[in-house]
């Protein structure tokens, strides 16, 4: 079954979901986030199909989210590693994370992060980049951006 594409939307979190929004890529994300960087690790750590697997990374790479870079010539083979792009989805990779240990994981969290500069097991918790201060959805409103458009996407609101 082929999905619904969101390359027309004007929504930054639908052309993320365009990007990454396949369960696998994620996975593959999470994967490479942890070191993971040659085509078989990948498909032995997550038990994914061989076709499956070559084209999440060709769709990775085409997004510019990891490179294809040579480390045998006969066969060619390769290591998938994140670039800048790809790197910045920690924080994507950490919220759903996160949320997957509060929710999902009624043992306690599979895997935790460690702050190398404190030492200590890490939450990450969003805050205001201007004031500092820690952020919750419902100490948010959301307001048309510079790239709205002539439509905007938010609900009309009442007054």
């Amino acid at each position: 079954m082929r999905r619904t594409s969101f390359e027309d939307m004007n929504c930054s979190l639908a052309q993320c979901l365009e990007v990454v929004g396949e369960w696998w890529t994620l996975l593959i994300v999470r994967d490479a986030l942890f070191g993971v960087t040659r085509f078989d690790d990948f498909r032995d750590r997550l038990g994914i199909a061989r076709n499956i697997l070559t084209q999440r990374l060709e769709a990775l790479v085409a997004h510019e989210i990891m490179t294809k870079e040579p480390y045998q010539d006969n066969p060619v083979r390769y290591d998938y590693r994140l670039t800048t792009k790809g790197r910045s989805l920690w924080q994507v990779v950490t919220a759903m994370r996160q949320w997957g240990d509060e929710w999902a994981a009624p043992a306690g969290p599979p895997v935790q992060v460690v702050h190398q500069t404190c030492g200590h097991i890490a939450v990450i918790e969003p805050t205001c980049s201007h004031c500092g201060e820690r952020v919750r959805g419902r100490d948010l409103r959301p307001v048309d951006g510079p790239g709205a458009g002539e439509s905007s996407i938010l609900p009309a609101r009442s007054a």
